[in-house]
């Protein structure tokens, strides 16, 4: 595996400081983030799901809030920029996940309103 999906639900609308992005207002609905890991995606998956880690990438900002569920999880033999642009949804934070890309993406974390 190459790259995973994360399907998550924010119960209500956040607003969060996200390391080098600064403040970001996260609304009320469903998000899929997309990610990989060089070696051992099991274990990145297994630290996203962990509430108690250092906050170091985008998604860890996101995912330590109490209003954030983890409802899914996928992986892909994708690379992680080809299954992001494959996936649907809007984005609302440039620059979230994106910042190694090499697709050019906007973001890799996408919402969907419910």
């Amino acid at each position: 595996m190459r790259s995973y999906q994360l399907f998550i639900i924010v119960t209500k609308e956040i607003e969060l400081k996200v390391g080098k992005l600064g403040k970001c207002i996260f609304p009320i609905g469903s998000y899929v983030y997309t990610g990989s890991a060089k070696k051992n995606i099991d274990k990145r998956i297994e630290r996203h799901l962990s509430k108690k880690k250092n906050l170091h990438w985008h998604i860890d900002y996101l995912l330590n809030s109490d209003a954030v569920q983890i409802i899914n999880i996928k992986k892909s033999r994708m690379t992680e920029c080809s299954l992001n642009k494959k996936t649907k949804g809007t984005i609302i934070i440039n620059g979230f996940g994106s910042s190694d890309c090499n697709l050019c993406c906007k973001s890799h974390l996408k919402y969907k309103e419910n």
